[in-house]
């Protein structure tokens, strides 16, 4: 028997049109990057035109290949409010080669600003900046050479995450090799002003002082071996031992030798988590914190909060619908994931909080065409009552 074929793309069934509203001002600043490599003069597909059509892509499960992003590319709908020509497989292919992804990430930070911070229970103020930061793989082809990871047979990139935790947004992600240093793609991902929370693969001294050199602070978690010096032993109070603390400790972290990149004291907060070890004993977090000033209950709730970003990437993966990388190289794959963290910002934006899961179900229900225009808007104006009658 003859197998179908895939279905034909048509302007009527792609979704996602109004957010070029928003972006098309902002994309007009990608127009002239790379053109310099185009020496003949006869380009016609231009990188803000790449960017709209991989984020059409995000939007319609419609569209699941390069062929299928080509395909819409010749719709006039779609050349019209995308302002883009037909294009070519070729193009499309090369054109992950020669724009440079870090130009996408100006458009991130603007549309990042736009997204307004929620109101906050007042004991909650001083986690405002909390920004959990992780890693997570993307599977990747043998043949790409360049996404080392454990041998020549599983090849992946990773992609390393900034996510601003009560906004609920990424504000910061890099793409390397699988094998690449997490450490080190923090330290490009560090931005002064940041209360950053991190598991202890991050549990580097060095990497604590650099986060305090770049104007920022931390919670993360010790190892269990971890030595220190007290220096002083604050009480607990009620709130904090309800909490879990079962010590808040002033110290200088490390010994002799690890303890030497520390240019000031750190505090150390011990917790119990409720869970038991192997040997039946209660399970406790070593929190080590550079902010003197917060409450010990409070350093337990960030770090708590630090399994946002891990929702955030299984929601990415899943429901925002990376189905297959479009491109093999390391700055096509780069620009697949910022575009799709613009696509995740522009719900954000669009709802005008911190989205749940229930309103990322109903988008994927909208752009997949089953859920009406209509539908999707009953319910954002529901979370809107919801937030009256709340406050």
């Amino acid at each position: 028997m003859a197998t179908k074929g895939k279905p034909k793309v048509r302007a009527k069934d792609l979704r996602g049109f109004k957010y070029f509203k928003i972006l098309n001002p902002l994309l007009e600043r990608l127009h002239a990057v790379g053109t310099e490599r185009d020496q003949a003069g006869n380009r016609q597909l231009f990188f803000d035109q790449y960017a709209a059509l991989l984020l059409l892509y995000f939007f319609n499960p419609i569209l699941t290949s390069l062929r299928g992003v080509q395909q819409a590319s010749t719709l006039d709908k779609v050349c019209r409010l995308l302002g883009c020509s037909r294009t070519s497989l070729g193009s499309l292919s090369e054109a992950a080669r020669v724009f440079d992804a870090a130009a996408l990430q100006e458009i991130m930070a603007e549309l990042a600003g736009r997204i307004p911070h929620g109101a906050l229970p007042k004991e909650q103020q001083a986690l405002k900046d909390l920004t959990a930061v992780d890693g997570s793989l993307l599977p990747a082809l043998p043949r790409m050479a360049w996404a080392l990871w454990l041998d020549d047979d599983h090849r992946a990139a990773k992609m390393h995450l900034a996510f601003e935790v009560l906004r609920g947004i990424p504000v910061g992600v890099t793409v390397t090799a699988g094998n690449a240093s997490e450490h080190d793609q923090l330290r490009v991902l560090l931005q002064a002003g940041r209360l950053y929370v991190i598991d202890r693969r991050y549990a580097e001294y060095q990497l604590f002082q650099d986060i305090i050199d770049a104007k920022s602070s931390f919670i993360g978690r010790l190892r269990d071996n971890a030595v220190w010096q007290v220096v002083e032993e604050r009480p607990v109070s009620a709130t904090a031992r309800a909490a879990g603390v079962r010590r808040d400790l002033v110290v200088w972290l490390g010994g002799d030798q690890s303890g030497a990149v520390f240019q000031q004291p750190l505090r150390v907060v011990e917790v119990e988590t409720g869970k038991v070890d192997a040997q039946g004993r209660p399970e406790v977090l070593l929190l080590a914190t550079d902010r003197l000033d917060l409450e010990a209950e409070l350093v337990a709730l960030g770090y708590r909060f630090r399994w946002a970003v891990e929702l955030f990437f299984r929601w990415f993966k899943c429901v925002l619908g990376r189905r297959h990388l479009l491109s093999e190289s390391q700055n096509g794959v780069t620009i697949q994931v910022y575009v799709a963290m613009i696509a995740s910002l522009l719900l954000s934006l669009w709802v005008g909080k911190k989205p749940t899961k229930r309103t990322y179900e109903m988008f994927c229900l909208y752009f997949s065409s089953w859920a009406t225009e209509e539908e999707l808007t009953a319910h954002l104006e529901g979370l809107k009552d919801q937030d009256a009658n709340s406050s």
